[in-house]
């Protein structure tokens, strides 16, 4: 009995491993595609923010330092996340959706106090916004996804490596002491049978 329900522990162990060996890979896979993205979009959000910092910098220096730092204080834009879950390979992760809200004035600053540079700063600041959301979503996304796979990767080898390995080995022993018992069984009856044959 005890043999049996080892044998049935073995297999379902045995294919336990196969299914979460093949979801590991799949998360890898996946995490790998996301990591690809997410540097792209890293690249592409640090060269454009390197260059909106620029326009910034050239828009402070054709006007008076109070006045820049009083229009750029006045928000354009008003705006809120909504956080969302979406699952990648059942790993809940994240889903920020960026909601503006534009005031009536584009530009909430007088424009006799600063020149066009000021506008083309403020349009490229504000373009920015859902790259970084998006940059965020991603990064905390590969995050968890990295945390799963470790779990994952750590629950194929214990299969692996302890429990196939200690099933396999106490199978073996029983089946050796099963065996080692019907043999002894079969000397012992030999042996009554050739004392019954003896004593005729």
């Amino acid at each position: 009995m005890e043999l049996s329900k080892l044998k049935t522990r073995l297999k379902t162990a045995t294919r336990g491993h196969k299914l979460l060996k093949d979801k590991t890979d799949e998360m890898i896979r996946r995490f790998s595609e996301i990591i690809r993205e997410d540097k792209a979009l890293r690249d592409s959000l640090e060269a454009e923010i390197s260059l909106t910092l620029k326009k910034f910098s050239f828009a402070r220096t054709l006007a008076p330092k109070s006045d820049v730092e009083l229009a750029f204080s006045m928000p354009a834009v008003s705006v809120e996340i909504d956080c969302d879950v979406k699952t990648i390979m059942n790993v809940p992760v994240p889903k920020l959706t960026l909601n503006k809200a534009e005031n009536k004035e584009k530009y909430p600053y007088s424009f006799g106090f600063l020149t066009e540079e000021a506008d083309v700063a403020v349009d490229a600041a504000g373009a920015l916004i859902e790259k970084m959301v998006k940059l965020a979503e991603l990064e905390k996304a590969t995050t968890m996804l990295a945390d799963e796979i470790e779990k994952s990767k750590r629950r194929v080898n214990a299969l692996e490596y302890v429990l196939i390995p200690n099933l396999q080995e106490t199978i073996k022993y029983i089946g050796m002491k099963l065996e080692e018992n019907d043999r002894s069984s079969r000397t012992r009856l030999m042996k009554v049978k050739s004392m019954m044959f003896s004593e005729q």
